[in-house]
């Protein structure tokens, strides 16, 4: 069973992922190939179901051209964590 806190990190992060892969105009299997997983980890990610090693955070920022930190901000203030959906295009 999975500690579910306040602010699940892994919702931030996966958050933060798809907002910066949208705004980068990826998809998930571009981005997926920068990084070097495979697109259902990217998708995975996104709906804050991974967990992900600091390694795969530097890749995923260096593939977006962004600060690792920005994966990790959470500006929301809470919002809707089901937002990231499996979304295969940009």
């Amino acid at each position: 069973m999975a500690l579910i806190l306040p602010m699940d990190i892994r919702r931030v992060f996966g958050r933060n992922l798809r907002t910066h892969r949208l705004e980068a105009a990826l998809s998930q299997e571009a981005l997926a190939e920068r990084i070097g997983v495979d697109r259902a980890h990217v998708s995975a990610m996104e709906r804050g179901q991974q967990n992900v090693t600091i390694i795969t955070l530097w890749h995923a920022a260096r593939a977006l051209d962004i600060k690792p930190a920005a994966l990790l901000e959470d500006g929301d203030g809470g919002g809707d964590d089901n937002a990231a959906t499996d979304e295969t295009g940009a």
